[in-house]
């Protein structure tokens, strides 16, 4: 699948990293994305986050920025 590629190379980053990404960087720099289903992403999201479910990752990855440090969740 071409989605995985997006991955790597892949970091993983704890909470506090990804915070400090987030700080660092501003969110026309970064981009946040989560990948968990739409009633998961109501609930609660990070932020700036664009919620782009891993089921749909792949026919939607055009709307991701490649040139940019992306933080998934």
């Amino acid at each position: 699948m071409r989605w995985k590629q997006l991955f790597f190379p892949a970091q993983s980053v704890d909470p506090d990293q990804a915070r400090e990404m987030m700080e660092k960087y501003s969110s026309t720099e970064l981009e946040i994305l989560d990948v968990r289903q739409p009633r998961e992403y109501r609930k609660g999201h990070l932020p700036g986050a664009k919620l782009i479910p891993l089921p749909e990752l792949e026919k939607r990855i055009s709307e991701l920025n490649p040139e940019k440090p992306l933080i998934v969740y």
